[in-house]
């Protein structure tokens, strides 16, 4: 199945305007977790994504240039909070300990991956793939600790919560979508990678304006 560029490129479009969409309405229900540790500071990620979005756009329209730069900083930025947000959240020592280990792990992987692939100018494929699995592993921590605490009671109105379905559920499909994509230049249609992606984007997203709706104020995380 091959999609002509401009139809590839208005699915890009859609995809940014629901980010746009998603912080919006995360902007306007931040009174219900402007006070919570962490948590608070996620509606500045869903921005920082649209602006990296909107950028990434304009090269793709426009430019000529290489995007990798902005990617690969977004990607260490938006990792380093996510994990950092659930580890936050963990109750067990053990399980704040394994994932102290992970996130330190992934930001080793990816300054040693600088002397193989060029910031600049390469994406970095291999950390990308480690922290993924890494914020998987966390989320499962996370869930895991939900089920065997009275936290169970109010996941529907847990905000972390959905944002954890959210990324689990983009995450698990995105790996495998992240490990053929370095084959791409062996493909003759990597089409149907890219709705893939573009379906799990989303699905996430619309998981995070679940969670900005449908949370309470108070609750516990």
């Amino acid at each position: 199945m091959n999609l002509s560029n401009d139809f590839l490129t208005l699915l890009i479009k859609i995809g940014v305007g629901l980010e746009v969409i998603t912080a919006i309405i995360g902007t306007i229900y931040y009174n219900k977790y402007k006070n919570v540790p962490v948590l608070k500071y996620f509606i500045f990620l869903l921005w920082y994504v649209v602006f990296n979005e909107l950028i990434g756009l304009y090269i793709r329209l426009y430019g000529s240039g290489y995007n990798a730069l902005i990617i690969n900083v977004y990607n260490l930025i938006n990792f380093s909070y996510i994990l950092y947000l659930f580890q936050s959240y963990l109750s067990s020592k053990k399980s704040k300990k394994i994932v102290l280990i992970l996130c330190v792990t992934y930001l080793i992987s990816f300054i040693i991956n600088g002397f193989y692939e060029n910031y600049l100018i390469e994406f970095q494929s291999v950390p990308y793939i480690i922290a993924a699995f890494f914020v998987v592993i966390t989320i499962l921590l996370y869930f895991r600790e939900i089920l065997n605490s009275e936290k169970v009671l109010y996941t529907k109105k847990n905000l972390l919560f959905w944002i954890g379905v959210g990324l689990l559920l983009y995450f698990i499909g995105n790996i495998p979508f992240r490990i053929i994509r370095n084959y791409y230049e062996y493909l003759s249609d990597a089409t149907t990678l890219f709705l893939v992606n573009f379906t799990l984007a989303i699905i996430m997203n619309a998981c995070f304006i679940i969670g900005f709706i449908w949370s309470d104020k108070k609750q516990l995380y």
